[in-house]
């Protein structure tokens, strides 16, 4: 992007191109409460994506309404995942950076909440290294949803990226307390699933939550909004 393009890319992603930002973000927090409402009632979420079919036990944990008070921009709700309850696969559509090196096209396996199987197209020698490095690495500790309608291109820029209306993240690694996760580790590394495309969804026990990127019920957020 040029310069002008980025400057209303970060306008936009923090909705400072609109008459009242405050007001926004406050019709934004509202929308995004509901839905970590409805979530902290649920058991289990499933992700169907490309070569991603992969449940993680939520039961009892406490998903957190990211509204623009810790971090800007932002727009996410999320939790600490069970730590031994997730199970499948997921495909990482976007690379995922961090410590300023990227990996392409990671793949992993999960059994019994543990990552017992890891790839990637570019840089799995670092994956493997960051995951290995104690007992928590391979891990969840964090599972959300983006929210942000407002940012539309992955930068690689994680703090936006993340917030990507229509995609989720995990986090393998360290918890946070306030989502009831206990994971603990010297990791936490966002890893962002882009679920824009047609037959890709979020079920939580088994009701369709989001689809082709889109949340279901309008009370969620939305695109234009």
């Amino acid at each position: 992007m040029s310069l002008h393009e980025y400057e209303d890319f970060v306008f936009r992603a923090g909705l400072l191109h609109l008459d009242d930002p405050a007001a926004a973000w406050k019709a934004v927090s509202e929308k995004q409460q509901r839905l970590a409402d409805y979530l902290d009632k649920k058991k289990e979420i499933r992700i169907i994506a490309r070569d991603t079919d992969i449940r993680y036990g939520v039961e009892g944990r406490k998903w957190i309404n990211c509204d623009g008070k810790m971090n800007f921009p932002d727009g996410e709700v999320f939790t600490g995942p069970i730590e031994d309850a997730t199970e499948g696969t997921i495909r990482y559509s976007f690379p995922a950076v961090h410590g300023g090196r990227e990996c392409h096209d990671i793949v992993l396996t999960f059994k019994g909440g543990k990552v017992v199987d890891a790839r990637a197209s570019k840089g799995e020698e670092f994956l493997l290294k960051m995951i290995d490095q104690d007992a928590g690495a391979r891990i969840l500790g964090e599972l959300a949803i983006g929210t942000n309608f407002g940012i539309t291109k992955y930068t690689k820029n994680t703090l936006f990226d993340e917030k990507i209306g229509g995609t989720m993240h995990a986090a393998l690694g360290a918890a946070y307390p306030e989502s009831g996760g206990k994971n603990e580790s010297g990791l936490h590394w966002d890893m962002v699933c882009d679920l824009r495309s047609p037959g890709f969804k979020i079920l939580a026990d088994g009701e369709m939550i989001l689809e082709n990127g889109k949340f279901v019920r309008a009370e969620w957020p939305q695109a234009g909004e």
